[in-house]
């Protein structure tokens, strides 16, 4: 089953329950997703988007999420700050599970030895190879830094 039938199939399921909170997340990945199509659209490429397309949306609305509840939390708005958090976890349903520091090492070894990298003006290619295979499964932000480490 695909990830865009998991995440419409769910969206079925929380307006015959009646769970407005969770509807009103799904119905926030819809949009986005549905806004990604038509810049593509736009842009001239072909209007649906891919798997990994899709993955990288939530990625990016588990972020915004999360750096909104930090925001929230530190302005003593904690009742909006839950409700940041109880939408990452219904985005995170969707999102493979994330490797763990040892793996994310791991990867980033095998991508390094995969370009054959020598310095940092191999990182941009190293990334390209990690965000192939991983999309979803790691935080860009954080491996960006640790590939810049090993290579430099």
């Amino acid at each position: 089953m695909s990830l865009r039938d998991r995440l419409q199939g769910a969206l079925k399921e929380a307006m015959k329950a009646r769970q407005a909170a969770r509807l009103s997340t799904l119905r926030l990945i819809n949009a986005a997703i549905k806004d990604r199509e038509i810049a593509n659209r736009s842009d001239g490429a072909e209007g649906l988007v891919s798997e990994d397309d899709i993955l990288a949306i939530l990625g990016k609305l588990v972020k915004q999420r999360q750096e909104s509840a930090r925001a929230y939390e530190e302005g003593g708005r904690l009742e909006l700050a839950e409700k940041e958090i109880a939408e990452v976890a219904v985005i995170e349903e969707f999102l493979p599970r994330q490797l763990d520091s040892a793996e994310v090492e791991a990867a980033i070894v095998a991508a390094i030895a995969e370009v054959n990298a020598a310095s940092i003006r191999d990182m941009g290619r190293v990334i390209a190879v990690l965000k192939g295979k991983y999309t979803g499964q790691m935080d860009f932000g954080a491996v960006g830094p640790m590939v810049k480490t090993r290579l430099g």
